[in-house]
């Protein structure tokens, strides 16, 4: 029996998915390739159309391959929207993936720095120069990450005119172009004051940004990840630290001393509060710690 999706129907639905990534277009060919799969392989006891039953086949032959809650919602998800393609064209009367759900995908909770990881993470590496541009150049970018609580593209698309050091206070371009101002701290003024005279011998004289390159225009953000993790595996962090993780450490740590949800949400530029909740589950964890290994009665001896 012939597989239910013919390469030129995928084309044509990927094709009207107009503000897609590369990625999510390629995740969703490979999962209705997938499908098409699974249907060959079961095409004997299969009907001779898809229906829910089929799907909710489909679903649990993902799960014995082993894969998770996450890529089981993104695969209906791409069935659900293939369909709903087909039906606009005319070609399908009705959605057989309408009202199957992927299995509840457990939580992960964001990886953290503790506050003594951090600290250790902004020293300045004693085996560098202290006027070397690069080395300051990057405890600029790891200060004011964790000083803002920054997603790596905003730090790589700060510009010196957003930067006020004298008011302590960045303008912020976040998700959806949306625009926050959140204070600088003491630290980050201090080391991006000590970057900025030695700028100049890196930037091109018309380049924006605060922070470049070794060319000489705005760093990228592939750099920055990879200079982030060198930098801590010279501070002897025996861990993977990535960009993101100085943004959630900010949260955490934020969340922990203030007890504000509110205000780390308007810090992080999130839209709905349920996004910042995760960091709710964080600081629990924290004072679970806490009472685990403070209280005499916490624990069975």
């Amino acid at each position: 029996m012939a597989a239910p999706f013919d390469p030129t129907m995928i084309e044509a639905w990927l094709t009207s998915l107009g503000g897609a990534s590369p990625h999510t277009r390629a995740a969703y060919a490979r999962d209705l390739a997938h499908f098409n799969a699974f249907w060959q392989e079961h095409a004997a006891r299969l009907p001779q159309g898809v229906d829910s039953h089929v799907v909710r086949a489909f679903v649990a032959w993902l799960h014995r391959r082993g894969l998770n809650g996450r890529s089981i919602a993104r695969a209906l998800s791409a069935l659900r929207g293939l369909y709903r393609h087909e039906i606009r064209q005319g070609r399908a009367r009705e959605n057989p993936v309408a009202d199957v759900r992927a299995p509840k995908a457990p939580k992960r909770l964001p990886r953290t720095l503790d506050v003594d990881q951090t600290h250790r993470l902004l020293e300045a590496p004693v085996d560098a120069p202290p006027d070397d541009a690069i080395v300051l150049r990057d405890r600029a970018m790891w200060e004011l990450a964790y000083s803002c609580g920054l997603r790596v593209s905003e730090l790589v698309g700060v510009d010196l005119a957003t930067l006020d050091l004298r008011a302590c206070e960045l303008r912020v371009l976040g998700k959806g172009r949306k625009e926050r101002v959140v204070p600088v701290g003491g630290k980050a003024v201090d080391a991006v004051t000590a970057w900025l005279p030695l700028r100049g011998t890196l930037a091109a004289p018309d380049e924006t940004a605060l922070f470049v390159g070794r060319r000489g225009r705005r760093i990228a953000v592939r750099e920055v990840q990879t200079r982030l993790k060198q930098w801590a595996r010279r501070q002897g962090l025996d861990l993977p630290v990535h960009p993101h993780m100085l943004r959630h450490s900010f949260a955490t740590h934020l969340l922990e001393s203030s007890g504000d949800l509110r205000a780390v949400q308007e810090l992080l530029g999130h839209s709905d509060i349920r996004t910042t909740q995760v960091y709710t589950h964080l600081d629990f964890q924290h004072l679970a710690r806490v009472y685990d290994a403070a209280h005499p009665r916490a624990r069975k001896k």
